[in-house]
């Protein structure tokens, strides 16, 4: 299937390019379902996108990044589109991530620059965008339980151990309603800032939402993949804060709130992302992601030990989930 989906798009594109021959490179895989290959024609380089129409919101791909460039801000140029069979051919923004840029002396300035995008998406139009309410965030939770815990560490909670779980859910879900909403790009993250000499691009924002606002400045500064000393964090989040809080709230909110719904909306984001990474194991057969459910726990044992309310799921992921995930990869 693959490899039939791989001939179309070549013939598609050779179509585009005046049945010129295209010679497609793969690019390092997407968590999702989309494939991404490089090609060059006539000394200029291009990215090919097979993003099947079952599985991806193509349609939302090509809104999204008409209001995003219509905004100033830095997207992939859309050279052709087949919506009906998801193949999509952009312009080449490099392989240089924000991520690639990143370290103990640079972070500071590198992470400021991102952040000011934050504010131009979060005033974006999100008429047509879905609402992160609670259902969706309950949705996301719940991989959580049924992909790591279950699956991957056949780990079974009892019917009291269920509730307590879904009353520290519960606590994020509010924290997360009380929060005033804007667009969200919901994969805000070093991975996704694509870094060009004319300034920082957004790439995969297929997914974005209508949803809390913190949401994508913790997901760049408390990234899955990578983390920094707190006290940098807390800096950089008191820089946001100060800077673009006011661009991003009509109402004046003490720093003690601010500070409660970054912490509390990165928990969620990330006891998400440990079952998301479960998934892309167990579901699309996807192994890469298995090496940053570490990283994701951490954050949530470290996090949850500051609000006495998640201190079954602390005391959950401290002493059951760890645990079960070492005693797995010591048996592999």
């Amino acid at each position: 299937m693959l490899q039939t989906r791989e001939i179309a798009l070549n013939r598609w594109l050779s179509e585009q390019f005046n049945n010129s021959h295209i010679a497609l490179k793969p690019l390092t895989g997407d968590a999702g379902f989309r494939r991404y290959f490089r090609f060059e024609h006539k000394k200029n380089s291009y990215i090919a996108v097979d993003a099947p129409s079952t599985y991806c919101n193509n349609q939302a791909f090509i809104d999204i990044q008409a209001n995003i460039k219509q905004a100033g801000i830095l997207v992939p140029e859309l050279k052709y589109v087949d919506n009906q069979n998801g193949f999509f051919c952009l312009s080449d923004l490099g392989d240089t991530m924000l991520a690639d840029k990143l370290s103990l002396s640079s972070m500071k300035y590198c992470y400021q620059q991102a952040m000011a995008l934050i504010p131009q998406l979060a005033s974006l139009n999100v008429a047509n965008l879905a609402a992160f309410d609670d259902d969706f965030v309950q949705m996301e939770l719940n991989i959580f339980v049924e992909w790591l815990l279950g699956e991957h560490l056949a780990i079974t909670l009892n019917e009291q151990e269920l509730h307590q779980l879904q009353q520290c859910f519960d606590v994020l879900k509010q924290n997360i309603s009380a929060q005033p909403k804007v667009f969200m790009h919901r994969d805000f993250h070093s991975r996704n800032l694509m870094w060009l000499e004319q300034g920082i691009a957004v790439i995969d924002f297929q997914d974005a939402v209508h949803g809390p606002v913190t949401y994508d400045i913790v997901s760049l500064l408390r990234d899955c993949y990578v983390k920094w000393p707190n006290e940098q964090v807390v800096e950089l989040f008191d820089y946001f804060v100060s800077t673009y809080g006011a661009y991003l709230i009509d109402e004046q909110i003490d720093r003690a709130t601010w500070w409660r719904w970054f912490e509390l909306t990165g928990l969620q984001r990330h006891v998400k992302a440990a079952g998301i990474f479960a998934r892309l194991k167990h579901r699309d057969g996807k192994d890469g992601y298995l090496k940053d459910i570490p990283l994701t726990l951490a954050y949530i044992i470290d996090v949850s030990s500051h609000y006495p309310e998640l201190e079954y799921l602390h005391h959950l992921v401290k002493t059951t989930v760890v645990p079960a995930l070492e005693a797995r990869s010591n048996k592999q």
